[in-house]
């Protein structure tokens, strides 16, 4: 029995060795590849308590004591999700209650209840040991309404007049060479001191295309490969697009936000505006693959919350949304949370302290097998996207990377739903990646997908394997050894109790 089982044991991994795993050779890794799991400082993980000065956790606009140490201490755990790059809320010392990062009374330095600059520097060291990028939030047009630079005359001229009715923040006048000159310099520092990959701006409306293309230029002669995410919120995408020639890298797809939550915040959404925006994107932008695609931030209503409103299981919602944002085109940035799920409203609600133990298993391990696909299959990453089906509910999508073909497939709707894909190589099957089905060509040439309600699957497509008759013959003949053995041994036990009973 002993050698029964352990022939039985080496089954999986016989069953591993069957399959044809089909990734094309690893490359040079580009940012649409990564994947960034997006944190708030202040609500990530409280690690060092002697930071913990004005932090109250019932009060959503006060410190509630996340630090930097914290999210070293949890690096392991989102290497362990897949993601490759994080990104921190802004880390610069703030005034009084600028938990968020916004109200910066100083440039260069680190808000003290997250740390020093010794711990900004051991963070990305550590994080660039378990191969994941860093990026920062970088505010560059607006500081605190009670910076120091406010009491100097001879900086009256680096602010503009705002309205007084808005947050407490000031408005820097970017056009003044000497902040622009400031700003560069800031930059420098926070390269220079920790390594960081890259910035994510935040300049608002009145931040000149002059700015953004010299801010771009002189990171760049720092590190050539240093990373610049435009974020421009409330503008139309033709805006938008006009900053690409300025030399920044990417910017924050807020069109790709708003058709995600329209099509999956409720079952039977239409799924139809999805390829609407791809398309859009890529008539304006020269590289619509880097772009930045997110369903929660921290200015935005929790996902959780929005499909709880609208009679879903969230679970299920997120499984849905979450295959979509890691499967097409740009780089999915997750709001930390995202995989308990975290529920809450608008800001600051949406922004709690996030609950270690409270985790979703089933929804971590979608997360997991998305991340993990996109670094075994680069047509995820940079293939051709192309829309195969798309009615009532269910939507098909097709990527190509030189020789590799993936097909994701989405149902939104409350019923069961079909369609014949025709777009594809002959004699070749679809492997589902999520599922486990396999889908062949039909005698007339079509594949007959048939996928249920609300559920999502992506197939590598592949040389039809047809039937392992071996390996099913192996399988079977160990399982006729197995129940031949326990029958005996049922006959044996039942000779040997009779036995006994005669004598």
């Amino acid at each position: 029995m002993r050698k029964l089982g352990t022939v039985l044991m080496l089954i999986p991994f016989l069953l591993f060795c069957a399959l044809d795993v089909g990734a094309v050779e690893k490359e040079e890794r580009k940012w649409q590849d990564e994947s960034i799991y997006y944190i708030m400082v202040d609500r990530f993980m409280n690690a060092n308590r002697d930071n913990d000065y004005e932090v109250d956790t019932d009060d959503p606009d006060a410190y509630h004591g996340g630090d930097l140490q914290g999210i070293i201490e949890q690096l392991d755990y989102i290497n362990e999700m897949g993601f490759t790059t994080i990104e921190l809320s802004p880390i610069m010392s703030n005034q009084e209650m600028g938990y968020h990062g916004n109200w910066v009374d100083d440039f260069m330095a680190v808000e003290e209840h997250y740390g020093t600059i010794d711990d900004a520097k051991q963070l990305v060291e550590e994080a660039h040991d378990r191969d994941i990028k860093v990026i920062f939030d970088f505010n560059v047009n607006f500081t605190g309404d009670k910076h120091p630079w406010l009491e100097e005359d001879e900086k009256t001229d680096w602010f503009n007049d705002i309205d007084e009715n808005q947050e407490p923040v000031e408005e820097l006048n970017i056009d003044n060479p000497e902040v622009q000159q400031y700003l560069f310099d800031v930059a420098e520092f926070w390269i220079d001191e920790t390594g960081v990959n890259g910035f994510r701006l935040e300049p608002g409306k009145n931040v000149s295309q002059e700015f953004w293309s010299g801010f771009n230029d002189h990171v760049k002669s720092i590190d050539k490969d240093f990373f610049v995410l435009g974020d421009v919120e409330n503008e139309d995408p033709t805006s938008v697009a006009d900053y690409e020639s300025t030399g920044i890298d990417s910017f924050v797809n807020y069109s790709f936000h708003e058709s995600l939550m329209n099509a999956f915040k409720s079952v039977d959404g239409s799924l139809g505006p999805l390829y609407d925006v791809w398309e859009q994107n890529e008539q304006l932008y020269e590289n619509p693959m880097a772009l930045g695609n997110f369903i929660d931030n921290q200015d935005q209503q929790r996902f959780t919350r929005t499909a709880v409103e609208h009679g879903g299981n969230p679970i299920t919602r997120w499984k849905l949304a979450l295959t979509h944002m890691f499967t097409s085109p740009g780089i999915p940035m997750m709001y930390y949370g995202t995989e308990i799920p975290l529920d809450g409203g608008q800001a600051p609600e949406n922004r709690r302290m996030m609950d270690f133990k409270g985790g979703d298993e089933e929804l971590n391990q979608r997360i997991e097998k998305l991340t993990s696909m996109r670094d075994e299959f680069p047509a995820l990453t940079r293939g051709s996207y192309q829309e195969l089906y798309n009615e009532d509910g269910l939507a098909v999508f097709k990527r190509e990377y030189e020789e590799q073909t993936m097909v994701i497939a989405i149902n939104n709707a409350s019923a069961t739903r079909t369609a014949d894909i025709s777009d594809l190589p002959d004699n070749q099957q679809m492997r589902g990646l999520l599922e486990d089905g396999v889908v062949r060509q039909s005698d007339d040439g079509v594949y007959k997908l048939g996928m249920e309600r609300e559920l999502a699957d992506v197939f590598v497509v592949e040389d039809d394997q047809g039937y392992n008759w071996l390996f099913i013959g192996f399988v079977g003949g160990v399982l006729f050894l197995f129940v031949t053995a326990i029958t005996w041994m049922s006959i044996k036990s039942k000779r040997a109790s009779n036995l006994k009973g005669d004598k």
